[in-house]
């Protein structure tokens, strides 16, 4: 895309939470231009803003970037548009089958594609802090225990997934997972390291979803003047991190 003109953003998922959020906070940033809402339920769009029900996709505008946070079953459509139009896309849908990992990792060598299990810029810190304690103490015991709000389906849930991957990383063997649903919780993780008499424990809790609404939007900035390629979160976001 041209670096002088503002992003063409469409938002797929956006009656969700997420997308509801994202919408909301795009309100005066000068270097999007959001074009189309792709939604399962009605929502209300800013003027000139186009709505389009998820069988409707192929009838997007022209659109530079996607931002998806919409459900497994909904996620094949967005990658085959975005690469059929050659758009970058930022996911954080969760539940993604191997089959679909697999077709987005084959569409990263034509688009720029990132995704991520979460949006938090805690957390990414939270996912080295992870690897690092786990290669420093690898006979520890190590568990990770996720809590989210009673309508999250996927347990583990896609960020406890990708700390327990940062711990396999750091010491060769995944972790246990214990899972928690209840009331309205946004997301509480712990990475627990245990053995006889000493325990270390790294925790992220969210109280607001707005924290990854715009670890989404900061990563669609970035990744819209990147080339095509699979990205991470903590890349774009902390460079050298790692």
């Amino acid at each position: 895309m041209r670096d002088d003109s503002p992003i063409r953003l469409l938002i797929h998922g956006a009656s969700g939470r997420m997308g509801q959020s994202i919408v909301r906070l795009l309100h005066g940033d000068g270097r999007f231009a959001l074009v189309a809402l792709v939604a399962r339920s009605p929502v209300q769009a800013p003027d000139g803003v186009e709505v389009l029900a998820p069988d409707r996709l192929d009838a997007a505008p022209e659109f530079d970037l996607a931002i998806d946070f919409s459900l497994p079953e909904a996620f094949d459509a967005i990658l085959h548009v975005c690469h059929e139009r050659r758009s970058a896309l930022v996911s954080g849908t969760t539940g993604l089958a191997p089959a679909q990992c697999a077709a987005l990792d084959a569409a990263a060598l034509d688009i720029p594609a990132l995704w991520a299990a979460n949006f938090s810029l805690g957390v990414a810190v939270m996912a080295a802090l992870a690897r690092r304690a786990a290669a420093a103490v690898p006979g520890w015991d190590c568990d990770i225990v996720e809590a989210h709000h009673v309508h999250k389906k996927d347990a583990p849930s896609g960020t406890a997934l990708a700390l327990g991957a940062a711990v396999e990383q750091g010491r060769g063997r995944e972790p246990a997972y214990a899972s928690l649903r209840a009331g309205d919780i946004v997301g509480e993780h712990t990475v627990q390291f245990a053995t006889a008499g000493e325990r270390i424990e790294l925790v992220h809790r969210a109280t607001n979803r707005d924290i990854f609404a715009r670890g989404a939007i900061e990563a669609a900035a970035r990744l819209a003047q990147q080339p095509p390629g699979q990205y991470r979160f903590a890349d774009l976001m902390f460079p050298g991190l790692d």
